[in-house]
């Protein structure tokens, strides 16, 4: 029995050690980093206003269009074909071709989307470090607080 009272007290001492070890942590973080800026960026609006972006779209716009063009000399080619086995082979080659330049599309604007979002990031960066902030957050994930840098850095994305 007083082997097991030990046993508590020791415990209950430890537990008492570790909670206020804890709390002295907690509240010691304030008075190391004084000076610790957050900044918040808006990144929808920065993506909006980039001139990259406006580019990679007009881009798309006309890749979409150059894509309903073949889709349409494909359909009047296989009409216009009253062999069925030609019709067919016709079929396949216009597919083949079609989805080949899709795809090929298709990477060429998600290779271009990731270099513009490490382009617009890097100025992120760049902009935060040289007005000293510590951490830059999504405005939209903040409900307060920060400095709104968004305005400094759209004007040297676009």
């Amino acid at each position: 029995m007083k082997n097991n009272l030990k046993v508590l007290t020791v415990a209950i001492a430890a537990f008492a050690l570790g909670l206020a070890a804890g709390n002295y942590a907690i509240s010691a973080v304030p008075a190391t980093t004084p000076n610790f800026k957050v900044a918040v960026v808006n990144v929808p609006l920065l993506v909006e206003s980039s001139a990259q972006v406006k580019a990679l779209k007009a881009q798309n716009e006309k890749n979409l269009q150059e894509l309903k063009k073949l889709s349409d000399t494909a359909t009047k080619a296989i009409q216009a074909e009253k062999d069925k086995t030609k019709q067919k082979a016709l079929q396949d080659k216009y597919r083949k071709d079609f989805d080949t330049k899709r795809t090929t599309m298709a990477k060429s604007y998600e290779t271009k989307l990731v270099e513009i979002d490490k382009s617009i990031s890097a100025i992120i960066n760049t902009q935060a470090k040289a007005k000293g902030y510590d951490l830059v957050l999504a405005k939209g994930a903040v409900l307060s607080g920060g400095t709104d840098i968004t305005n400094e850095i759209a004007k040297q994305v676009k």
